[in-house]
């Protein structure tokens, strides 16, 4: 019989529009680089959003917003994940579009609350006593169930861990041995069960059995020191939006009914300004206890002139609350109306919203910065183009719109993959620049 060990293939995964952003591309003076954290051109922007990265990490940005105005396609949206690349990778980063906010279900102030509360990380900190080891043993004691005279239950089960420094044989609920079957826990797993609650997380494979040839990969931890019983700082992040959906509707059991009534309530609920009241006074206590830290993350909203005056009045209040996340706003309009009212405001902002923003402008780009994003996307989706085909798309993107080019790329090598080529030559990006129209061109076709 001959076994051969096959190798892992790993999940494709869908890139975004924005995988490539891994910062604002600023060296340690803050001024910007040419080409650097997937950023390319708009030296000015990046350098006015890193001043604003400063201030926010100096905590000077209370009670005010950044305002991203410019032309459609002209990054910025890049420009706000990289401002939340900068604060950190566990910042919460909760983008949305104008238009959200109007829904049949909830209020527009509603919706605009949801996603403050989502961008408002807490990282919580607690010290629980655990016990904490590799399973040495895992037996389930069975006793007559009187109830039933056909089967027995389950009264206990004995669990033996062990450590660097010695082991310990435990006796627990068989309400545990029900959490240990659902985590798939077996003898040679490192665990470790809360004394309190009784809750078991699976740490990991113990690396003394990584000599073993293991049909199935897992992930292997070194064995625990110290003693079995010890206590442990175990650190949970969550977003005020969690901690009010988890109060507003708390699930019941995995039992088929309260599944079933998950199933039948609305999509969306309102939750009480009462209630978020409830837990911003438990926050609070967490703060002041040192239990919970606090995590203003970034809140996005693009097409920012598609907000209602109401909307804008309830982003004045929500500014100036202590629970406030960075609020980064984009628009591509100049001087137009402002929904809800009869009066005309720059970018469609009333005038009182407009003091508190910070505007920062982008510009359009040039064929030669076209021509390296363009090259940067393909290189992330790994297409392989020819010269010739990058500067077509250049010069598509230069009589139609860069994301017209960008939106090309794909399709060319799809193309270029059915004609058994792995390049993208010029000849595949005619084919599709003629069965793909841009705006423009066909405006014009139906007007003629």
């Amino acid at each position: 019989m001959r076994i051969e060990e096959a190798s892992a293939q790993p999940k494709a995964q869908r890139v975004s529009n924005h995988a490539h952003i891994k910062g604002l591309g600023l060296d340690e003076s803050g001024q910007p680089l040419p080409l650097a954290a997937g950023f390319v051109g708009q030296e000015e922007a990046r350098e006015a959003c890193g001043f604003v990265v400063d201030m926010i990490r100096e905590k000077k940005m209370a009670g005010k917003a950044l305002l991203l105005t410019g032309a459609s396609g002209t990054g910025k949206t890049a420009l706000a994940l990289g401002i939340s690349q900068e604060l950190g990778s566990k910042v919460p980063f909760c983008p949305m579009v104008g238009s959200e906010v109007y829904s049949a279900e909830v209020k527009k102030t509603e919706v605009l609350m949801e996603n403050f509360r989502r961008a408002i990380g807490l990282r919580i900190k607690e010290i629980k006593e655990v016990f904490e080891g590799e399973v040495t043993e895992l037996s389930p004691v069975e006793t007559e169930d009187f109830a039933n005279t056909y089967g027995k239950t389950i009264s206990h089960v004995m669990v033996g861990l062990r450590t660097m420094k010695g082991s310990k044989q435990l006796k627990l609920d068989p309400t545990i041995y029900d959490a240990i079957m659902k985590e798939s826990i077996s003898p040679g797993d490192v665990i470790y069960i809360e004394a309190k609650s009784g809750a078991v997380k699976r740490v990991g494979r113990c690396d003394s059995y990584r000599t073993e040839y293991d049909l199935e990969a897992d992930e292997y931890v070194p064995m625990p020191k110290g003693d079995v019983h010890k206590r442990k700082e175990i650190v949970q992040d969550v977003t005020l939006h969690d901690l009010d959906t988890a109060n507003a509707s708390p699930s019941g059991g995995q039992d088929i009914l309260s599944l079933m009534g998950q199933l039948m309530r609305p999509k969306k609920t309102e939750i009480t300004e009462k209630l978020r009241k409830e837990v911003n006074s438990v926050v609070n206590n967490y703060i002041e206890d040192g239990i919970a830290e606090l995590v203003p993350g970034v809140l996005f909203i693009d097409e920012v002139h598609m907000l209602d005056i109401e909307c804008f009045t309830f982003l004045n209040r929500a500014l100036e609350s202590s629970l406030a996340p960075i609020v980064i706003l984009a628009t591509n309009r100049g001087l137009s109306k402002v929904k809800g009212s009869g009066e005309y405001s720059p970018h469609g902002i009333p005038i009182d919203l407009l003091d508190r923003l910070v505007i920062v402008r982008t510009s359009v780009y040039d064929m030669e910065e076209c021509t390296k994003i363009i090259a940067t996307r393909a290189e992330i989706e790994g297409i392989d183009l020819d010269p010739k085909a990058l500067a077509k798309l250049a010069e598509l993107s230069e009589t139609a719109s860069l994301r017209h080019a960008l939106g090309l790329v794909t399709p060319a090598a799809v193309l270029a993959e059915t004609n058994g080529r792995a390049k993208v030559l010029e000849s595949d990006v005619d084919d599709v620049s003629t069965l793909f129209k841009d705006a423009k061109h066909s405006a014009r076709m139906m007007v003629s």
